[in-house]
């Protein structure tokens, strides 16, 4: 477990409050492929951040996942390009998340909208080795 933060775009660079999650790692092609499926709950502050070894198209679905997820899907400095509101549990439509993603964040469903981040929004995690906004 670790923390990845996250501050908006409209403010990134300018001192911007940050939201802060305990994220566990899936850095494996396993861990990756189970992600959170089969949880029932997720505390509030938690989450899972998905690594790639390198930048690629991603998609997710929601297949045994029990619960809404928001679905941030962010380039190879940890700039957001895609959030995808409160998947929706047991849906297996693919979810795109675009061209030149390396990570990926679930959290629970409409937090991403109350934290405000959005497409440009940045990430920090001592994962993010490239970041636009890195880690102290």
């Amino acid at each position: 477990m670790s923390r990845i933060d996250l501050r908006p775009a409209a403010v990134a660079g300018q001192g911007a409050e940050r939201q802060s999650f305990v994220v566990e790692i899936a850095d494996t092609a396993a861990s990756r492929a189970r992600g959170l499926m089969y949880r029932e709950t997720l505390a509030p502050d938690a989450g899972m951040l998905f690594v790639y070894d390198s930048p690629r198209r991603a998609e997710f679905w929601m297949k045994n996942t029990l619960i809404p997820l928001d679905i941030i899907f962010a380039d190879a400095q940890g700039r957001v390009t895609v959030v995808h509101e409160n998947a929706v549990p047991g849906d297996e439509t693919p979810i795109p998340g675009g061209d030149g993603v390396l990570y990926v964040l679930e959290i629970n469903g409409g937090l991403a909208r109350k934290a405000g981040i959005t497409p440009g929004s940045e990430m920090r995690h001592p994962l993010i080795t490239a970041a636009a906004w890195p880690c102290p």
